[in-house]
């Protein structure tokens, strides 16, 4: 792989933002950062960057699909999703299921495998897939389908009639451990803990979610393994002064990451603002729970596992009018961090990708700084509409 600057534009840096500097890469990795516009080395490809922001490139762990694409449609959608997602500045990102048969889980898993060995030049890095999974509440399964919930193994009679049992479902996921990343459950059903403590010594990264935890049994469920919070303050009890709910919980554990939905809809940007100013930038993760309708102009119909949802300005809808996902992309999710909810460019960048890449183990992702992966969003100043997005150092866009 050759040469390539992305000259002239303003660098975030983890410490700074470099104004009209010059990002030098060869080989897939950033090699030099100068504080001003230079050629690069001889015959390297060049990147105008005037009038742009370049940012790490984005990283999703929270995404069903996009452009019509959800990951459970088989016939190859994952692979799909992640050529389609640097259009919208995303290099990394972790395949998201609903609830759903164990077949489809296995077919979905077996998918990201596929995808991952044979990872496409330009394409975001598929990651180990992210399970909202069988096991949640079906008081806050919200548009997760009632018909595929189960309780924990080895509570209570199976489901009856079921095509498929909660051991048939541990099972998908004991056969797809190597692309297994985050499994999201609610810790307070019956026998909820015992399947915290066996993911986690698994080495799953277990996420509370779509819960009706209280704020007591949220902690029960970090002190056996649970390490994140899926979608902060949607589907999930809520907080109070008396009862301080998942949130709660949340907030008072330094050792908990939160993921929160950056369209500007599921959550308030106040409240948004107030969960980065108390948890820290560090401890907060950007998604965007989109489904295939990402992408879509508004009223088109697209689905959500089993679900046909409608698609609206920034959030997917049920027939019913149930919130079935967000139909934003990660350029406006960053878009909505800084214009609406008030952060810096900086602080916005560490929630799109320095915290996810941070959480998620990758290595050299994630920030801009000699050593790391090429992988860059160069995005306009202005409108932080997406120019180029680099992954590896491979330009994914057509100039």
């Amino acid at each position: 792989m050759g040469a390539l600057v992305v000259a002239g534009a303003d660098l975030v840096l983890p410490d700074r933002v470099a104004r009209g500097a010059t990002l030098v890469i060869e080989g897939g990795r950033i090699v030099d950062i100068v504080d001003r516009v230079v050629d690069g080395p001889a015959g390297a490809v060049r990147v105008d960057g005037r009038g742009a922001l370049a940012v790490p490139g984005f990283v999703d762990a929270h995404i069903h699909g996009v452009d019509g694409i959800d990951v459970l449609s088989g016939d190859g959608a994952v692979a799909r999703v992640a050529r389609r997602l640097p259009r919208y500045g995303v290099t990394a990102f972790c395949p998201t299921t609903v609830a759903c048969p164990a077949a489809d889980l296995t077919a979905m898993l077996q998918a990201t495998r596929q995808a991952r060995a044979e990872a496409v030049p330009a394409a975001a890095r598929v990651l180990p897939a992210h399970l909202e999974s069988n096991f949640i509440s079906p008081s806050y399964r919200g548009a997760q389908p009632a018909a595929c919930l189960r309780r924990p193994p080895g509570c209570g009679p199976p489901t009856a009639d079921a095509e498929f049992s909660s051991d048939d479902i541990l099972a998908a996921i004991d056969d797809g451990a190597d692309v297994v990343g985050i499994v999201t459950m609610a810790p307070e059903l019956e026998g909820g803990l015992d399947l915290v403590r066996r993911l986690a010594g698994s080495g799953i990264r277990v996420s509370i979610g779509h819960t009706g935890a209280t704020y007591e049994q949220a902690i029960a469920a970090i002190e056996a393994g649970a390490r994140r919070v899926t979608h902060l303050f949607n589907r999930m009890t809520p907080m109070t002064h008396r009862a301080p709910g998942v949130p709660g919980a949340a907030f008072d554990r330094e050792d908990v990451a939160a993921e929160i939905i950056g369209d500007g809809a599921h959550v308030h940007p106040v409240m948004m603002r107030l969960a980065v100013g108390i948890k820290g930038v560090g401890r907060v993760m950007a998604i965007t729970d989109a489904t295939a309708g990402a992408g879509l102009p508004p009223g088109s119909r697209a689905r959500l596992g089993p679900s046909e949802i409608v698609v609206g300005d920034r959030v997917a809808t049920l027939a019913d009018g149930t919130l079935a996902g967000s139909v934003v992309t990660m350029d406006r999710v960053f878009a909505v961090l800084v214009r609406e909810v008030g952060l810096s460019v900086s602080d916005a960048a560490r929630l799109c990708a320095t915290t996810p890449a941070a959480e998620l183990g990758l290595e050299g992702q994630g920030r801009l700084v000699v050593g790391a992966e090429a992988d860059v969003a160069v995005l306009d100043s202005d409108s932080f509409r997406v120019r180029q997005t680099l992954v590896g150092g491979t330009p994914a866009l057509e100039p």
